[in-house]
């Protein structure tokens, strides 16, 4: 009983030094100035709003969702569009990304293009909401799996809502999507099903694992024909690692593979845990790079 009580000993003593270490690691990731706001920048416009569907069975799927417009949009022009997963965890100011002041200073710099953001909130059966939206009941089946069955829903039913009040071009290099964690495999499944619409992706911490068969990327991307898609990926050596798969391991096999077949992509390697802090502590440069072939033609 002993043996056995001083082994889970060990073993807690091991994850809280996992995690403090985790946590050291992550501060060591700051926001610079481009995440702050500005004097004399101009404030683009976000809106909150709520989708219900119906799907079959008589069941029902819900989600709050957000667009930001921003201040230099002008709807006599195509402006681009940019899709995140989790939009809650991108729209937040106080958070780890802020996109929408990051979109405000780097629009107003004309270092990327005007863009339309799309924040996107995982599903829910019902409308009372879990109070961790990465529990909400639908994220997984939506994020993880690697059919076209989502991103046919942004396609054919949430984007053409949005395209009756905004003028977004219809050029699929103007459309990345993106987002974190089981969000990150969900971007670049959009893009893979579907690169006739989405041909830029950005994945933070992307969980390229078995959760729903993630793991096959590597192997189906050196095989398959090469699809026009832009990649840009940021993950940590802290990552998870569960029952699921190693998500640095992972991420490093997506890297190798895009490599292989000749992928334009860029990987940003850190030292971070399984968070936001380190792909928002980059996310102006990430943006830039991702955004730049656009702004090399359009100058």
């Amino acid at each position: 009983m002993k043996k056995y009580y001083t082994a889970s000993l060990f073993i807690l003593f091991f994850l809280i030094c996992e995690t403090v270490f985790s946590f050291a690691q992550d501060s060591l990731y700051k926001l610079g100035p481009e995440s702050q706001r500005q004097d004399g920048v101009p404030k683009g416009v976000v809106t909150k709003y709520s989708w219900e569907r119906n799907l079959p069975g008589n069941n029902k799927n819900y989600r709050d969702y957000y667009i930001y417009v921003p201040a230099q949009y002008d709807s006599t022009k195509p402006a681009a569009l940019m899709v995140f997963q989790d939009g809650y965890a991108y729209v937040r100011e106080d958070g780890d990304f802020r996109v929408p002041i990051v979109f405000d200073n780097l629009i107003y710099k004309k270092e990327i293009p005007v863009i339309i953001g799309l924040f996107i909130n995982p599903g829910n059966s019902s409308s009372q909401y879990p109070d961790n939206l990465f529990n909400s009941s639908d994220r997984s089946a939506e994020y993880d799996e690697l059919s076209d069955r989502y991103v046919n829903f942004l396609i054919e039913q949430l984007i053409p809502f949005l395209k009756k009040k905004y003028n977004i071009s219809s050029d699929p290099k103007m459309h990345a999507i993106g987002g974190i964690s089981s969000g990150g495999i969900c971007a670049f499944t959009a893009a893979w099903q579907r690169p006739d619409y989405f041909q830029k992706v950005m994945s933070h911490v992307g969980s390229f694992t078995n959760i729903r068969g993630g793991n096959a990327y590597p192997d189906l991307i050196r095989k398959g024909a090469k699809k026009d898609i832009k990649i840009f990926m940021q993950d940590g050596s802290n990552d998870l690692q569960i029952i699921y798969g190693d998500w640095w391991l992972s991420n490093l096999q997506m890297e190798s593979s895009l490599k292989f077949k000749g992928y334009d992509y860029k990987f940003e390697k850190g030292t971070g845990s399984h968070s936001g802090k380190h792909g928002g502590s980059i996310l102006p440069e990430s943006l830039i790079w991702l955004w730049s072939d656009v702004m090399k033609n359009n100058n």
